[in-house]
């Protein structure tokens, strides 16, 4: 597992996972860039996505839903605010509705991931901000830490091949 800390701090309203990788940083931003790639990650091993749009540009946007073990599907989506590759991704992420529209009913996140190379590889952080401290209980709930270890444990296999 490649994840060295996680801080949920609920006052600031904040969630920080740190994860270090042996593989240097254009690899790792290839796992963020390459939607065929994210979609073997993004999300945990039991709730695949698949990403029907990946524009990585300002403005730009992702959409995706997850399938669950049932055959169920989860719909979110990213708006691009920055990006600098292979540095930075900032993005605002959201559920969508079965139509693949985003669920005003769910709360969005603010999502800033840095890569900067460490010690011969590279050292990601995913700093996600909440908008309320109810929003960020209601998400943490729903699994969003465990899911995010679940998810970001996966990168490591994917940085070997």
């Amino acid at each position: 597992m490649t994840i060295t800390g996680v801080d949920k701090d609920l006052d600031r309203l904040t969630l920080t996972v740190t994860a270090d990788f042996t593989a240097p940083v254009e690899k790792v931003w290839q796992l963020w860039a390459d939607p065929r790639l994210l979609e073997r990650w993004w999300g945990p091993p039991s709730y695949p996505a698949t990403f029907e749009e990946h524009d990585l540009t300002p403005g730009g946007e992702a959409r995706y839903y997850m399938t669950g073990p049932e055959g169920d599907k989860h719909g979110g989506w990213w708006r691009i605010t920055a990006v600098t590759p292979p540095t930075s991704l900032e993005f605002t992420d959201g559920f969508s509705d079965s139509e693949g529209k985003p669920d005003p009913e769910m709360p969005t996140t603010t999502v800033r991931m840095t890569l900067t190379a460490r010690d011969g590889g590279t050292r990601m952080e995913i700093h996600s901000v909440y908008d309320s401290r109810e929003q960020m209980e209601r998400l943490l709930e729903m699994g969003m830490e465990e899911g995010l270890r679940q998810a970001v444990g996966q990168m490591d296999g994917l940085l070997e091949s």
